[in-house]
């Protein structure tokens, strides 16, 4: 048992991928912050979180170049209403502060690597694709394309292929007027005075082009549990091109690290069980590890017991057990073996996912959180 992450990572690692088990415990934030802190001073120069790229880029330049405020970075540059949590406020505040007497090129940066998608509905591709137009001077109607925000915001046109606009004739028009931005981006490149802005006007056309192929997906007749796993096999791929894309960016200055939920980040493909949907999908994490290879490493979260959760102690002989009669309050440890997955978390009531074999499958090592009330860290 360790409590130095750098005891798992290979000297080859550009991605360091840190899952948790669950989105609901504070203490595994701030124990990605603390461990975070540690790799900035090892390198590491960006964390990437699961928030949409597009929206993080207010936090980015909160961060780096200290636009704006705090709060209006938290509500505006964090997706799926993670700009509330502690950790998160938390986490910009100490980037803000560590990059305020530093040179551009040490600076940290944080992004996100999700689509602008929620779990049952997703945005119009038009603001998106306009700030594309709009960054090469062109004269392209978008809004006559894309017609009214809401009819592809509602949660039906996600959800009911017959509402959805993803296979109308206009999509198909919008689609085309996307690949002719993408042509003259791309042409763009080399003479753009600022690469940072032809970077954020390719960041919106990559989440315009996303949306365009999510909406497509969601015009398919399929039954809901279908349905809602070939979603999640779309999102999966686009998270893995934003990390894909933000590798490319960012390697040259250090390794990154990115914390998600184990599901996106595992090596295996991914799979989850809530309610009455059983669905199973390749992930970003499985995507990223089959091209990266080494130069990727995931370290799985787990959690043994969350009193705030109603998750009690697990049985000896299940993962978390078994970590558990090693780990007292947290740290980082090799996969254990000849073990079982725990049942009696449900995830629906305590947004509790166990470890199993196929989340630990190529796993470098696992962070174990003993009981998140017994965490104490150096910045907490």
């Amino acid at each position: 048992m360790s409590q130095d992450i750098r005891d798992f990572i290979a000297p080859s690692c550009e991605l360091l991928a840190l899952g948790e088990p669950t989105h609901q415990v504070p203490a595994t934030q701030r124990l990605r912050n603390e461990l975070f802190a540690r790799l900035a001073g090892q390198g590491f120069r960006s964390i990437a979180l699961e928030i949409d790229r597009v929206a993080a880029l207010a936090a980015d330049d909160y961060v780096r170049n200290g636009t704006g405020t705090l709060d209006t970075a938290l509500s505006e540059g964090f997706s799926h209403g993670w700009g509330a949590m502690e950790g998160n406020r938390e986490l910009l505040a100490w980037m803000r502060e560590y990059n305020r007497t530093r040179p551009p090129q040490e600076r940290l940066s944080l992004h996100g690597f999700d689509a602008p998608t929620e779990n049952f509905s997703a945005p119009s591709p038009r603001r998106y694709l306009e700030h594309v137009r709009d960054y090469l001077g062109l004269d392209l109607d978008i809004a006559g394309l894309a017609g009214d925000d809401e009819r592809w915001e509602r949660t039906e046109a996600i959800m009911d292929a017959a509402s959805s606009p993803g296979a109308s004739p206009e999509a198909g028009r919008l689609r085309a007027a996307a690949e002719e931005l993408l042509v003259a981006l791309r042409a763009r490149e080399r003479e753009a005075p600022s690469r940072e802005e032809w970077i954020r006007a390719r960041t919106h056309l990559t989440a315009g082009l996303g949306l365009l192929r999510y909406h497509r997906q969601a015009a398919v007749p399929l039954e809901r549990n279908e349905r809602v796993t070939r979603l999640m096999a779309v999102r999966g791929a686009l998270m893995a091109q934003n990390l894909l894309d933000l590798h490319a960016i960012e390697a040259p200055r250090g390794p990154m690290l990115v914390h998600s939920h184990n599901a996106h980040l595992r090596k295996s493909p991914g799979g989850m069980r809530v309610a009455d949907l059983d669905m199973h999908w390749i992930g970003a994490g499985a995507i990223v590890a089959s091209l990266l290879g080494d130069r990727y490493a995931f370290v799985a979260g787990g959690l043994g017991r969350a009193g705030a959760l109603g998750v009690g102690d697990p049985a000896p002989d299940t993962f978390e057990g078994l970590l558990g009669a090693r780990i007292t309050t947290w740290g980082l440890a090799p996969v254990p073996s000849g073990a079982r997955t725990r049942t009696d978390p449900v995830p629906q009531q305590s947004g509790y996912f166990p470890l199993d074999h196929a989340t630990l499958d190529g796993a470098d090592a696992v962070l174990f959180i003993a009981d998140p009330d017994l965490v104490q860290l150096a910045r907490a």
